[in-house]
């Protein structure tokens, strides 16, 4: 394995600063530590060059700067990915961040927004008009990772995938060509990175479709950790309308005024609940809530749409460290339930959770090979994390997730959702393509056939 130590010369530098707009930080640089930071702490590395590119010529010139030197090029939009691939050592990050404009058309029902944007902004701009696409549930998350992987969120059911959404892509590919990818242009592209991750290209800019959302019936109710609740939540789910967003949450209870001292610290499971359906139906709503099981607090009202979407960011703030396993299942088995109860005991930390993104309704009506997105009979989606404040207490629960995957995969379909891959998951990425790994290894030897865009869960050419 090639470790990558580069430096730029002075000569280097001064060329890099030449070619874009932007600003260039190196390690000579104010300034350089914070610009070498994502969310995930884990991942404490020393890129040569970070580029705060402000617009598609500065990824245009970042992409052919390092490919011509053979540098390491890492992609950053909102930094989020838990793999830490928006930062490398000793190569280029090409860092979105201050590219975040974005257009809304209301009469189209279209957005198109900066590969810089966070679901933060592009959820405040659609919701001016009533309207909004599948986004995230932590409002800092980059629009074009959480896209590229799939795109899962509380409007999934009823909207379908983030990736679903995507309209038509800006991609700067690794010749350095601008190309501009819909289903009348370059189709394959836009197959490719409906699901295929970063293996393409830098998305300058995205667009959306956008759908009539506006003030949704959301929030937490906590019950106590136990398998009936969960099996309860799973025949919610199945009896439900697609306008009901519902995550199974395993977790330890937060110290929020609505839950009873003693249950801080303690084990519990919890539905957030995204109710886009009429709002004369609440009632109904919270009345199905209750019958899961005594309800030990509960914080559920009538909000706008983006504030959903910010319920974990005080919980979760950058800076944390994380360590993360995913799985996919048909149904939610008794099996995978017990494991989330005996497991979910052993939670290591408020801010480390398991949670169950329900991935049925509209995500089922697009076929397994319409998107590069594969797993299209998953009903459900988990995430496992221990999210620690320190690297040490991590590190220290790294086992205690592996053994929960460990536990969850006889009820597994086998692959996982891409964006909760850990680094150390490399040796799934056919398992997580299925069906479409070999059209995605084609596609990436026709726009990538050097791997510059390798720092990813990695689609060799």
């Amino acid at each position: 394995m090639t470790t990558y130590t580069a430096t730029l010369d002075d000569r280097q530098t001064q060329l890099l600063r030449d070619s874009v707009h932007g600003e260039v930080v190196t390690p000579h640089d104010p300034g350089y530590d914070e610009a070498r930071k994502v969310y995930n702490a884990m991942h404490d590395k020393r890129p040569a060059a970070v580029v705060r590119a402000v617009d598609a010529g500065d990824a245009i010139a970042t992409v052919g700067f390092a490919r011509e030197r053979d540098l390491l090029l890492a992609v950053r939009g909102g930094g989020h990915a838990v793999a830490g691939y928006g930062t490398c050592d000793g190569g280029v990050v090409l860092d979105l961040g201050r590219m975040r404009g974005i257009r809304v058309d209301p009469e189209a029902r279209t957005a198109r927004a900066e590969g810089g944007c966070t679901w933060a902004g592009l959820n405040h701009a659609a919701h001016a008009f009533g309207l909004a696409t599948t986004g995230g549930v932590v409002s800092s998350t980059g629009i074009g990772g959480l896209t590229t992987g799939g795109g899962m969120g509380y409007l999934a059911r009823r909207c379908g995938l983030a990736c679903d959404n995507l309209i038509s892509a800006d991609v700067v590919t690794a010749d350095g060509s601008l190309v501009t990818c819909s289903a009348e242009r370059d189709a394959d592209l836009l197959w490719a990175v409906r699901g295929g991750g970063g293996n393409f290209g830098v998305l300058t800019s995205l667009e959306y479709r956008l759908h009539p959302v506006d003030f949704v019936l959301g929030g937490p109710t906590f019950y106590p950790l136990d398998p009936a609740v969960m099996r309860r939540y799973r025949e919610l789910i199945a009896t439900s309308g697609e306008e009901l967003g519902a995550l199974l949450v395993v977790a330890l209870g937060p110290p929020l005024p609505f839950l009873p001292e003693r249950w801080h610290g303690r084990p519990l499971c919890g539905v957030i609940t995204c109710w886009t359906g009429p709002e004369e139906q609440d009632d109904e709503v919270r009345a199905r809530l209750a019958a899961l099981g005594p309800v030990i607090g509960q914080h559920l009202g009538r909000m706008p749409y983006p504030v959903i979407n910010t319920l974990f960011d005080e919980l979760l703030p950058a800076g944390l460290f994380h360590y993360w396993k995913g799985t996919f299942s048909h149904g939610l088995p008794d099996g995978a339930i017990e494991a989330y109860a005996a497991y979910g005991a052993g939670t290591p930390s408020i801010e480390s959770a398991t949670v169950v993104f329900p991935i049925d309704g509209a995500v089922h009506r697009v076929g397994p090979e319409e998107t590069a997105f594969a797993y299209r009979d998953a009903d459900f989606s988990t995430a496992l994390s221990p999210t620690l404040a320190t690297r040490a207490g991590c590190e220290a629960n790294i086992g205690w997730v592996r053994a929960f995957e460990a536990a969850l995969a006889p009820h597994s379909a086998g692959g996982a959702y891409v964006n909760f891959m850990d680094g150390d998951d490399q040796h799934r990425v056919r398992a997580n393509y299925r069906q479409n790994h070999a059209r995605l290894t084609e596609l990436k030897r026709r726009w990538d056939p050097g791997n510059l865009f390798r720092l990813n869960h990695n689609i060799a050419p």
